[in-house]
Parts: structure tokens; C-alpha cells; sequence
């Protein structure tokens, strides 16, 4: 009766020429060299040969590379490929020890591979602000494949009719976490967080338990009393908000404008995507009247900035626009206000509402308009943005002010 196992743990020790040592059913020790020894199973499957590595001799013994091979043919009787197989379990493996990630380390990754993309600093700290304040307290420590539709209520739930726009972003925030999640196979099933067909069937929707705050505006009509008694103010922060109320533009992108943005022969004013909301470039058709200020700052000229503040190299803060509107007495409204003063006085003067949404850096809604050649676009925006500063600058007891809608 043949012999079925040909090798013994002292002659595995001591083979040294290279070759394949047979052990018997298919298990055969591997030698390249007296310290290069590993085992091998050979077996057929489908009529396929195939050969499988169960490691090195000097990890595992002769007797557990049996083992090894007894439990891989057991799955050979069966048609199961043990290559296949282990393959399967060894991912199985991984993705569950993937899975122990908890939810905020997810949030820490995903905001650190898209910190690179988003437009501002700024922007990735509000998402770390506002997972740490209001998920991290619920959701933080679980393993992320743990995230279910209980648990995501139970964040938004609370603050869900007290803080909806908020709210709104934190789901937001959970959904975009949880998809990175499972694109890098680290949980799986649908997204709790998802709102449409899901979340909106149990919450209602943020405009129907919230009151949307618009900044505190000047009605438009009190414009030129308002630029007459601001126009008489000396100090950067005067020539500011008046270069703000003459461009329409946001305060941020005012006080941050480095004089490389402006050509004055050109009377264009052009910001970098990088500086706009909606990450955009922005050019801005500057009037006589915007010229004029900047003609001022020029003579003030002290660095990168057109407005310069207190500290050296660094451009006005939105503090000192607060302390300006504080001391000509005028709380009630805010800088970011005279945006919409703007839309509003534009409406009332019949300019299409795709050209004033243009001149605020809002998206174009109307077709016909948004095919405009850029050019042509432009002149519109000009001449708006020209009538617009003569409307501000002209005498405020003069009666020509209140004029009818434009034909």
C-alpha cells in the first residue's frame, strides 16, 4: 500500500535543493533555498489545473499546511473553487474591518480629500463646525455602517422647526459622508439620509417650518438721502460702503479686493472664482461714480488692498461698515441690505429680471438672456449699473427720483 505522506518536519527542515516535494493529496512544499520554503496545493477543478499558495514553511508547520489542504479539498468535492473562496473571505474580512471606522472619522476623511476642491477655508471648517455641534454627539463614535434612519432623525429631529436652514445642512452633510462611505466600500445599503423619496416622506420641508430672514435693506427710494449724508463722511470705511452700494456686490468681496482686480481705464471691476459664492468669476461694470472712489483710495495707496484697515497689509474689517452704519444712526439695515435695495430699485425701473440677477452674481434663469453673447451682456449690465449710480448720487429732494417703470 503506497505511502501517502512523503514528508516529515525533519525533512522539511533540511531540504535544500529546489524543487516540489510532494506530501501527498495534492500538498507540496516549494524549495528555491535553503531559506525559501513555502507550500503549495495543486489540485484540478472544471478540468482547470490549478495551484495554490498556503505560505511560507517557515510560518506555518507541515501539520498546518495539512490542515490548510484538507479544508481547501473539502471545498473542492464541492465544485468551490478554495482560490475563489479565499479571495472572498479575505475581502469579507477587510470590509468588516473597515466598517469598525466610526462616523466621525469618515467626516474627517471626507473632509480632508475635499478640502482641496472647495472654494475657501472657510468653507470646511462650517462642515466641521456643524457635524461636531450637532451629529458628532449622536453619530460620532458609531461605526459608520451603523448609521440608520433612527439615528439620523434623532440628529435632526431637534432642531429640525427651530433651526431648518441649519438642519437642512446637516443632512446634507450626513448624505455626502455616507455616500463617500459606501463608493469606498465601507458600508453598504441605502443612505439614511437621503431626502428625496426618504426623508421628505418624515420631515417636512424646510420652507414650511421656517421663515426665510432677508439682510435688513434700505428701501431704494431713501438711497440718495442715505449716499448724500454718506458721500459727506471722510474715511476709508465711507468710501467702501459707497463703492459697495455703487457695484451691488457683497461685503466680502468689497473689502477683500486687492487693487490687481480693478482696471480703471477699462472701468471693470473682475473677480476671481475663487473670491464668489457660486465660484464664478465675476466682472463688474464699474460707473464714473465707482471710478471716482477708487481715484480717492489711489491717493491713500499703502498696499494690496483697495481698502485698506487699521493693521498693516490687512484690508477693513466688516466691523468697521458696522460702526460706520452705527454712527450716522442707521442700525435698522446692514451693508449686505443694499444688495436687494438694488433688485428692488432695478425691478421698479423695468430692467428683465435675468440682467439684475446678472449684476448680483446670482445665476441666469431666463434662456433667451443667458444666450446673449457675453459682450452684449455686458452692455446691458453697463448701462444699468450707470443709471443705477446716478439714481444714488442724484439729489435726494430732487422729484426726478420717483420715475416710472422703464418701457
Amino acid at each position: 500500500m503506497a505511502k501517502i505522506d512523503l514528508l516529515s518536519a525533519a525533512k522539511v527542515k533540511s531540504l535544500k535543493v529546489p524543487g516540489d516535494y510532494l506530501d501527498g493529496r495534492g500538498l507540496y512544499l516549494q524549495v528555491r533555498s535553503e531559506s525559501s520554503k513555502s507550500w503549495l496545493l495543486k489540485f484540478s477543478l472544471h478540468k482547470r489545473a490549478r495551484e495554490m499558495g498556503l505560505g511560507s514553511a517557515l510560518d506555518f508547520s507541515l501539520a498546518e499546511a495539512r490542515d490548510a489542504r484538507d479544508k481547501y479539498r473539502k471545498l473542492i468535492k464541492l465544485g468551490i473553487d478554495p482560490i475563489d473562496q479565499r479571495k472572498a473571505d479575505e475581502a469579507a474580512k477587510a470590509l468588516d474591518r473597515a466598517k469598525t471606522i466610526t462616523f466621525k472619522d469618515a467626516c474627517t476623511r471626507y473632509i480632508a480629500a475635499n478640502r482641496s476642491g472647495w472654494k475657501n477655508v472657510k468653507h470646511a471648517a462650517q462642515w466641521e463646525a456643524t457635524l461636531k455641534t450637532y451629529a458628532y454627539p449622536k453619530l460620532g463614535g458609531l461605526p459608520v455602517q451603523g448609521v440608520d434612519v433612527a439615528l439620523v432623525m434623532a440628529v435632526l429631529e431637534p432642531i429640525w422647526s427651530t433651526k431648518s436652514e441649519t438642519a437642512s445642512r446637516v443632512r446634507g452633510r450626513i448624505e455626502s459622508v455616507l455616500d463617500w462611505a459606501k463608493a469606498l466600500g465601507l458600508r453598504d445599503g441605502e443612505n439614511p439620509a437621503r431626502w428625496r423619496g426618504h426623508l421628505d416622506m418624515l420631515l417636512p420641508k424646510p420652507s414650511k417650518v421656517s421663515t426665510v430672514k432677508n439682510h435688513p435693506a434700505l428701501p431704494y427710494g431713501d438711497l440718495p438721502a442715505f449716499m448724500k449724508d454718506l458721500r459727506e463722511r471722510e474715511g476709508i470705511a465711507a468710501a467702501a460702503m459707497e463703492f459697495l452700494i455703487l457695484t451691488a456686490a457683497r461685503t466680502g468681496e468689497v473689502l477683500n479686493a486687492p487693487w490687481s482686480e480693478v482696471d480703471t481705464k477699462k472701468a471693470v471691476w473682475t473677480i476671481p472664482g475663487a473670491r464668489m459664492k457660486n465660484g464664478k468669476e465675476h466682472v463688474v461694470p464699474l460707473s464714473p461714480a465707482a471710478i471716482a472712489v477708487l481715484a480717492r483710495m489711489e491717493k491713500l495707496r499703502s498696499g494690496d488692498f483697495i481698502f485698506t484697515g487699521q493693521s498693516s497689509g490687512r484690508p477693513l474689517s466688516n466691523m468697521a461698515l458696522l460702526v460706520l452704519l452705527r454712527r450716522m444712526k442707521r442700525t435698522e439695515i446692514t451693508s449686505h441690505g443694499f444688495r436687494s435695495t438694488f433688485r428692488d430699485w432695478a425691478a421698479e425701473r423695468g430692467y428683465p429680471d435675468p440682467v439684475a440677477e446678472a449684476a448680483l452674481a446670482h445665476s441666469v434663469p431666463d434662456a433667451v438672456v443667458a444666450a446673449y453673447k457675453r459682450t452684449t451682456f455686458f452692455e446691458l449690465r453697463k448701462k444699468m449699473m450707470d443709471d443705477w449710480a446716478t439714481f444714488a448720487t442724484s439729489d435726494p429732494l430732487e422729484k426726478s427720483n420717483v420715475l416710472p417703470m422703464r418701457a
